[in-house]
Protein backbone atom coordinates (compact mmCIF):
# COMPACT_ATOMS: atom_id res chain seq x y z
CA UNK A 1 0.00 0.00 0.00
CA UNK A 2 1.50 3.43 -0.97
CA UNK A 3 0.20 5.79 1.69
CA UNK A 4 -0.11 10.12 1.39
CA UNK A 5 0.73 12.13 5.08
CA UNK A 6 -0.20 15.63 5.30
CA UNK A 7 -1.45 17.89 7.67
CA UNK A 8 -2.38 21.60 8.33
CA UNK A 9 -0.11 22.01 11.76
CA UNK A 10 3.06 21.92 9.23
CA UNK A 11 5.93 20.18 8.46
CA UNK A 12 6.97 20.05 11.81
CA UNK A 13 4.22 19.62 13.71
CA UNK A 14 4.28 16.28 16.24
CA UNK A 15 1.19 15.08 15.10
CA UNK A 16 2.71 14.32 11.86
CA UNK A 17 5.33 12.09 12.93
CA UNK A 18 2.23 10.30 14.50
CA UNK A 19 0.34 9.91 11.54
CA UNK A 20 3.62 8.73 9.59
CA UNK A 21 3.94 6.40 11.99
CA UNK A 22 0.33 4.95 11.81
CA UNK A 23 0.80 4.63 7.61
CA UNK A 24 3.90 2.78 8.20
CA UNK A 25 2.16 0.32 9.91
CA UNK A 26 -0.68 0.14 8.08
CA UNK A 27 1.43 0.10 4.90
CA UNK A 28 3.90 -2.74 5.80
CA UNK A 29 7.18 -3.77 5.34
CA UNK A 30 6.47 -3.77 1.91
CA UNK A 31 4.28 -0.38 1.55
CA UNK A 32 5.98 3.02 1.02
CA UNK A 33 4.89 6.42 3.17
CA UNK A 34 4.96 9.85 1.77
CA UNK A 35 5.24 12.91 3.58
CA UNK A 36 3.53 16.20 1.35
CA UNK A 37 2.69 19.27 4.32
CA UNK A 38 2.61 22.78 4.29
CA UNK A 39 5.78 24.34 5.13
CA UNK A 40 4.15 26.38 7.71
CA UNK A 41 1.16 26.27 9.68
CA UNK A 42 -2.09 26.38 7.74
CA UNK A 43 -4.68 25.81 10.39
CA UNK A 44 -8.19 27.38 10.03
CA UNK A 45 -7.75 27.35 5.89
CA UNK A 46 -10.62 24.79 5.50
CA UNK A 47 -10.50 23.68 2.05
CA UNK A 48 -8.58 26.48 0.20
CA UNK A 49 -6.22 26.52 -2.19
CA UNK A 50 -3.37 28.41 -3.93
CA UNK A 51 -5.28 29.66 -7.25
CA UNK A 52 -3.92 32.88 -7.11
CA UNK A 53 -0.07 32.20 -6.50
CA UNK A 54 2.24 29.61 -7.12
CA UNK A 55 3.81 27.40 -4.48
CA UNK A 56 7.17 26.54 -3.47
CA UNK A 57 7.82 22.43 -3.35
CA UNK A 58 10.70 21.30 -1.56
CA UNK A 59 12.12 18.07 -1.01
CA UNK A 60 13.33 17.45 2.41
CA UNK A 61 14.35 13.93 2.01
CA UNK A 62 13.15 10.77 0.72
CA UNK A 63 9.61 10.61 0.20
CA UNK A 64 9.66 13.72 2.03
CA UNK A 65 8.17 16.99 1.03
CA UNK A 66 7.14 20.63 1.90
CA UNK A 67 5.20 22.94 -0.20
CA UNK A 68 4.34 26.52 0.47
CA UNK A 69 0.77 26.21 0.63
CA UNK A 70 -2.82 24.86 2.09
CA UNK A 71 -3.20 21.23 3.03
CA UNK A 72 -5.83 20.66 -0.17
CA UNK A 73 -2.48 22.17 -2.01
CA UNK A 74 -0.30 19.84 -1.00
CA UNK A 75 -3.01 17.06 -1.93
CA UNK A 76 -2.49 18.30 -5.54
CA UNK A 77 0.83 18.40 -5.56
CA UNK A 78 1.27 14.90 -4.29
CA UNK A 79 -1.15 14.09 -7.20
CA UNK A 80 -0.08 15.33 -9.93
CA UNK A 81 3.67 16.37 -9.31
CA UNK A 82 5.15 14.00 -6.62
CA UNK A 83 3.54 10.78 -6.63
CA UNK A 84 1.90 11.63 -10.63
CA UNK A 85 3.11 8.57 -11.84
CA UNK A 86 2.12 6.36 -8.75
CA UNK A 87 -0.74 7.61 -6.95
CA UNK A 88 -1.39 6.89 -3.47
CA UNK A 89 -4.08 4.47 -2.22
CA UNK A 90 -4.74 6.04 0.92
CA UNK A 91 -4.58 9.53 2.39
CA UNK A 92 -3.78 10.20 5.78
CA UNK A 93 -4.34 14.29 7.26
CA UNK A 94 -3.00 14.91 10.38
CA UNK A 95 -3.01 14.10 13.27
CA UNK A 96 -4.27 17.40 14.01
CA UNK A 97 -3.82 18.88 17.68
CA UNK A 98 -6.38 19.35 18.71
CA UNK A 99 -10.29 18.02 17.65
CA UNK A 100 -11.92 18.77 14.23
CA UNK A 101 -15.63 18.62 15.39
CA UNK A 102 -19.13 19.81 15.61
CA UNK A 103 -18.59 23.27 13.19
CA UNK A 104 -14.58 23.24 13.56
CA UNK A 105 -15.03 20.18 10.81
CA UNK A 106 -16.07 23.28 8.46
CA UNK A 107 -13.45 25.28 9.37
CA UNK A 108 -10.61 22.68 9.84
CA UNK A 109 -7.22 22.63 6.97
CA UNK A 110 -7.24 18.81 8.21
CA UNK A 111 -10.31 17.69 6.76
CA UNK A 112 -9.82 19.92 4.40
CA UNK A 113 -6.78 17.84 3.01
CA UNK A 114 -8.67 14.76 3.13
CA UNK A 115 -11.75 15.74 1.46
CA UNK A 116 -9.06 17.52 -1.60
CA UNK A 117 -8.09 13.45 -1.72
CA UNK A 118 -11.76 12.38 -2.06
CA UNK A 119 -12.54 14.81 -4.74
CA UNK A 120 -10.25 13.06 -6.68
CA UNK A 121 -10.95 9.60 -5.87
CA UNK A 122 -8.38 8.90 -3.37
CA UNK A 123 -9.47 7.19 0.01
CA UNK A 124 -8.96 9.34 2.83
CA UNK A 125 -9.20 9.72 6.81
CA UNK A 126 -8.69 13.14 8.72
CA UNK A 127 -7.25 12.15 12.08
CA UNK A 128 -7.36 14.76 15.15
CA UNK A 129 -6.59 14.51 18.49
CA UNK A 130 -8.84 15.87 20.91
CA UNK A 131 -6.71 18.13 23.91
CA UNK A 132 -9.27 18.73 27.23
CA UNK A 133 -10.39 19.09 29.49
CA UNK A 134 -6.90 18.41 31.51
CA UNK A 135 -6.72 15.70 34.20
CA UNK A 136 -8.38 13.32 32.30
CA UNK A 137 -5.05 11.18 32.25
CA UNK A 138 -3.63 12.05 29.69
CA UNK A 139 -0.23 12.55 30.04
CA UNK A 140 0.63 12.07 26.41
CA UNK A 141 -0.68 14.29 24.33
CA UNK A 142 -0.94 12.27 20.96
CA UNK A 143 -0.93 8.86 23.28
CA UNK A 144 -4.98 8.16 22.09
CA UNK A 145 -3.99 8.67 18.55
CA UNK A 146 -0.96 6.84 19.10
CA UNK A 147 -2.43 3.59 20.40
CA UNK A 148 -5.75 3.20 18.69
CA UNK A 149 -4.95 5.07 15.22
CA UNK A 150 -3.60 2.29 13.27
CA UNK A 151 -6.43 -0.03 13.99
CA UNK A 152 -9.62 2.32 13.16
CA UNK A 153 -7.53 2.97 9.78
CA UNK A 154 -7.75 -0.80 9.19
CA UNK A 155 -10.91 -1.48 10.15
CA UNK A 156 -12.37 1.47 8.24
CA UNK A 157 -10.26 0.62 5.05
CA UNK A 158 -11.74 -3.54 5.46
CA UNK A 159 -15.13 -1.91 6.19
CA UNK A 160 -16.13 1.63 5.28
CA UNK A 161 -18.05 2.86 2.58
CA UNK A 162 -16.28 4.78 0.28
CA UNK A 163 -18.79 5.04 -2.43
CA UNK A 164 -20.89 7.96 -3.38
CA UNK A 165 -20.46 9.35 -6.55
CA UNK A 166 -20.68 12.10 -7.40
CA UNK A 167 -18.77 12.89 -3.95
CA UNK A 168 -17.29 10.05 -2.71
CA UNK A 169 -17.04 9.81 1.62
CA UNK A 170 -14.07 10.34 3.51
CA UNK A 171 -14.24 9.90 6.95
CA UNK A 172 -12.92 12.50 9.98
CA UNK A 173 -11.87 10.74 13.03
CA UNK A 174 -11.34 12.60 16.42
CA UNK A 175 -9.12 10.84 19.42
CA UNK A 176 -10.59 11.49 22.84
CA UNK A 177 -8.17 13.37 25.37
CA UNK A 178 -7.80 10.37 27.66
CA UNK A 179 -5.00 7.58 28.19
CA UNK A 180 -4.45 4.81 25.80
CA UNK A 181 -6.40 2.00 28.00
CA UNK A 182 -9.46 4.74 28.91
CA UNK A 183 -10.69 5.21 25.62
CA UNK A 184 -14.15 4.00 25.93
CA UNK A 185 -14.32 2.52 22.45
CA UNK A 186 -15.62 3.55 18.85
CA UNK A 187 -18.49 5.28 17.55
CA UNK A 188 -19.80 6.36 14.38
CA UNK A 189 -21.30 9.91 15.08
CA UNK A 190 -22.94 12.69 13.18
CA UNK A 191 -21.12 16.18 13.06
CA UNK A 192 -22.47 17.96 15.94
CA UNK A 193 -23.61 21.63 16.44
CA UNK A 194 -22.91 24.20 19.07
CA UNK A 195 -23.20 27.79 19.47
CA UNK A 196 -21.46 30.19 17.63
CA UNK A 197 -17.58 29.40 18.98
CA UNK A 198 -15.75 31.71 17.24
CA UNK A 199 -15.58 35.65 17.89
CA UNK A 200 -12.75 38.17 18.29
CA UNK A 201 -11.28 39.88 20.95
CA UNK A 202 -9.73 43.56 20.60
CA UNK A 203 -6.52 44.79 21.78
CA UNK A 204 -4.51 48.00 21.58
CA UNK A 205 -1.33 47.66 20.16
CA UNK A 206 1.83 50.17 21.41
CA UNK A 207 1.65 52.35 18.29
CA UNK A 208 -2.08 52.58 19.01
CA UNK A 209 -3.34 50.61 16.42
CA UNK A 210 -5.93 48.19 17.26
CA UNK A 211 -5.79 44.73 16.52
CA UNK A 212 -8.42 41.60 16.66
CA UNK A 213 -7.61 38.21 17.84
CA UNK A 214 -9.74 35.24 17.29
CA UNK A 215 -11.20 33.30 20.17
CA UNK A 216 -12.66 30.11 20.47
CA UNK A 217 -15.38 28.91 22.94
CA UNK A 218 -15.81 25.20 23.98
CA UNK A 219 -18.99 23.33 24.56
CA UNK A 220 -18.18 20.02 23.52
CA UNK A 221 -20.15 18.76 26.45
CA UNK A 222 -23.48 20.26 26.05
CA UNK A 223 -23.90 19.33 22.09
CA UNK A 224 -26.20 16.33 21.29
CA UNK A 225 -25.60 12.24 22.30
CA UNK A 226 -24.70 11.11 19.28
CA UNK A 227 -22.69 13.56 17.50
CA UNK A 228 -18.64 13.77 16.82
CA UNK A 229 -18.51 16.95 20.01
CA UNK A 230 -20.23 14.61 22.14
CA UNK A 231 -19.26 11.49 22.08
CA UNK A 232 -15.67 12.34 21.53
CA UNK A 233 -15.54 14.45 25.19
CA UNK A 234 -16.90 11.26 26.47
CA UNK A 235 -13.99 9.67 25.94
CA UNK A 236 -14.49 7.51 22.54
CA UNK A 237 -12.75 7.53 19.42
CA UNK A 238 -15.19 9.26 17.06
CA UNK A 239 -15.81 8.21 12.98
CA UNK A 240 -18.33 10.73 11.03
CA UNK A 241 -18.40 10.23 7.46
CA UNK A 242 -18.39 13.22 5.19
CA UNK A 243 -19.02 14.06 1.77
CA UNK A 244 -17.94 17.53 -0.17
CA UNK A 245 -21.76 18.09 -0.66
CA UNK A 246 -22.98 21.32 1.47
CA UNK A 247 -26.65 20.44 -0.36
CA UNK A 248 -29.83 21.11 2.06
CA UNK A 249 -31.26 18.20 0.56
CA UNK A 250 -34.25 18.02 2.83
CA UNK A 251 -35.25 21.39 1.14
CA UNK A 252 -34.93 21.05 -2.17
CA UNK A 253 -38.47 19.67 -3.06
CA UNK A 254 -40.39 21.90 -0.57
CA UNK A 255 -38.46 25.19 -1.87
CA UNK A 256 -38.78 24.04 -5.41
CA UNK A 257 -42.67 23.43 -4.28
CA UNK A 258 -43.05 26.95 -3.27
CA UNK A 259 -40.62 28.98 -5.66
CA UNK A 260 -43.03 26.91 -8.12
CA UNK A 261 -46.17 28.17 -6.28
CA UNK A 262 -44.95 31.77 -6.86
CA UNK A 263 -44.24 31.83 -10.39
CA UNK A 264 -47.80 30.29 -10.91
CA UNK A 265 -49.00 32.94 -9.04
CA UNK A 266 -46.82 35.99 -10.88
CA UNK A 267 -48.05 34.08 -14.30
CA UNK A 268 -51.72 34.55 -13.51
CA UNK A 269 -51.33 38.07 -12.38
CA UNK A 270 -49.76 39.09 -15.57
CA UNK A 271 -51.99 37.21 -17.40
CA UNK A 272 -55.29 39.38 -16.18
CA UNK A 273 -53.48 42.38 -16.95
CA UNK A 274 -54.82 44.42 -19.54
CA UNK A 275 -52.09 45.15 -22.62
Amino acid sequence: MRILITNDDGISAPGLAVAEAIGAELAGPEGEVWTVAPTFEQSGVSHAISYIRPMRLERLGERRFTIEGSPADCVLAALFEVLKDTPPDLVLSGVNRGHNVAEDTVYSGTVGGAMEAALHGVKAIALSQYFGPPGRGATDLFGAAEAHGAAVCRRLLERGDWTGPPFATFYNVNFPSVAPDAVRGMRVTFQGARAASFGVQPQVAPNGRTYLWLTHARGNADTAPGSDSRECHDGYVTVTPLRADLTAHDLVASLSDSLREDDEAAGARRGGERP
